[in-house]
């Protein structure tokens, strides 16, 4: 018998994505990069992403000139990459070229040979340029940032100032991390090319009080190394934050040890091990120059602020988090149960919430039902692993803990369920309660309207000082029951309530036998 096969459905995905997928191939002094996103958007989902590390600009204060072997290397895997993206149909590939190929001598020979070994086109891009392009991806990811973007590479740290309105303060220092590990051998003379470097910044007073922003993948390093060493319970560098005492001890710390002791660190690869004690310098002496609030590691950088440049300013103004969250509702649909209906609908609950709250409380409604595809016995648990994790900008640990919180409770989920521990620490009381109301909330309201859009209108939640009521049109007996009295009793006690269901002004009575959670 013939078998017919079927063009598979990824097939047909990425048909469709090839028409808006963008590469990004980043040529920096210690590593090279190849990212793929798929499309120039407020919230871009990454695709592919793979990194060499190079070391293109070890050597370049001795002898001027890009590192023979790395050149070799990154000869070879840009023409990879350039294949890969070319194979896969990207729409558009951009390069950008950093701080070791425009400083080399050699650095436009090194372009001229890849640009015409592989039909395409390297920008390379000066130290402003640079700065000002991380500061765009600090603020695509965190659009509330206030204070200085610092960007350690291997052959610079570039600088600027960041925030609501685009700052001209923008500087680029030649102590990147690959450099000043060849300053002679002599970690003195690097720490004194580094204090040097940064008092002749007159303008990094400016910063004082408000937030460092710490991007480049040797500052991470120092994120994963304080997270092990603090016990922190999500390993997720974006928006990790430290108080500055903390950090400034904390990088003082660091750049005492000895490459052997940072060895036993988990998570740090033996090639970052070399420049993790200078760059702990670097920030540390940021930290004292500037004396900001706090220190915040960005993943976002380069990369994120050249594609978030390339969108329309009514664009780069929309809200990550939930541009984000509407397009994985969009992505996953069952019903459909529209976000703004779901916010409506739960109002009542929340009458003197911030707008910071209410924020959150739209992400958890856009995101309520992604998680309608996973066994009903793992529903919670998948779904509060997913928010917690998942790729998304524009939110701090905080608000990943309240959502990922929401949505086990409108799943279900018990709320002294040993998964939730991962969370300690991240919120307080008062909000776990609060985000369980939210979820609870939810899960009423699909329990009502079954997820079809437009039907959990029929019903209202009221509530007065004392009283959760739900009231409900007489001809719609769909809205009462059993099911129904339950989850609504459970979100009466989160909010602290007693209950009722009323049908035209006519209280009805919660049903006398209780059956087993379904």
């Amino acid at each position: 018998m013939e078998v017919v096969t079927q063009p598979f459905a990824a097939v047909a995905l990425l048909d469709e994505r090839r028409r808006t997928m963008v590469g990004v191939i980043d040529i920096g002094s210690n590593s090279l990069r190849l990212v793929i996103y798929d499309r120039i958007s407020r919230s871009p989902m990454v695709l592919f992403n793979e990194k060499v590390m190079c070391a293109l600009g070890r050597g370049l204060n001795s002898t001027g000139r890009l590192n023979p072997d790395g050149v070799v290397l990154a000869r070879d895997n840009i023409e990879r990459f350039v294949a890969l993206a070319r194979g896969l149909g990207v729409a558009r590939l951009d390069i950008l070229a950093t701080a070791a190929v425009r400083d080399a001598s050699d650095g436009a020979q090194f372009v001229a040979e890849i640009e015409g070994r592989n039909q395409i086109k390297i920008q390379v891009i000066d130290g402003e340029e640079e700065g000002r392009l991380s500061a765009a991806g600090v603020r695509a990811g965190i659009p509330d940032a206030d204070g200085i973007t610092g960007d350690l590479g291997g052959g610079s740290v570039e600088l600027a100032m960041t925030g609501a309105v685009v700052s001209k303060l923008v500087s680029s220092l030649p102590i990147g991390a690959l450099r000043l590990t060849e300053a002679g051998g002599d970690d003195a003379r690097a720490r004194q090319i580094v204090d040097q470097a940064v008092a002749s910044l007159d303008w990094l007073a400016q910063g004082r009080g408000r937030k460092f922003y710490a991007v480049g993948g040797t500052w991470r390093a120092l994120a994963r190394i304080h997270m092990e060493q603090t016990g922190y319970p999500l390993h997720i560098i974006q928006n990790y934050s430290i108080g500055r005492v903390e950090a400034e001890n904390f990088t003082d710390l660091i750049s005492r040890q000895s490459r052997r002791s940072l060895d036993k660190v988990a998570g740090i690869s033996r090639k970052r091990l070399e420049t993790v004690p200078l760059a702990a310098y670097v920030l540390h002496r940021l930290i004292k120059a500037i004396q900001p609030e706090r220190v915040v590691f960005s993943a976002y950088g380069l990369r994120e602020g050249h594609l978030f440049e390339q969108l329309p300013p009514t664009e780069q103004r929309l809200d990550p988090l939930l541009a984000a969250a509407e397009t994985m509702a969009r992505t996953n649909p069952r019903f459909a149960t529209g976000g703004d209906e779901l916010v409506r609908w739960t109002d009542p609950l929340f009458p003197d919430e911030t707008a910071a709250q209410k924020r959150l409380r739209r992400a958890a409604a856009l995101l309520s039902d992604i998680g309608w595809s996973e066994h009903p016995d793992y529903r919670d648990e998948q779904t509060f692993m997913r928010c917690l994790r998942m790729p998304f900008a524009g939110l701090d640990h905080a608000a990943r803990a309240f959502l990922a919180v929401a949505l086990h409770a409108r799943y279900g989920g018990n709320p002294e369920a040993p998964i939730l521990s991962r969370i300690f620490g991240l919120i307080d009381e008062a909000t776990f309660a609060r985000a369980r109301s939210v979820g609870l909330g939810l899960r009423l309201a699909y329990t009502l309207s079954g997820g079809a859009p437009g039907l959990v209108g029929g019903a209202t939640l009221e509530v007065d000082e004392t009283t959760l009521a739900l009231t409900v049109p007489e001809h719609t007996a769909i809205y009462t029951g059993e099911a129904v009295q339950r989850r609504l009793d459970a979100l009466g006690r989160a909010v602290g309530k007693r209950t009722l269901v009323r049908i035209d002004d006519a209280e009805v009575p919660p049903p006398t036998k209780k059956r087993a959670r379904g």
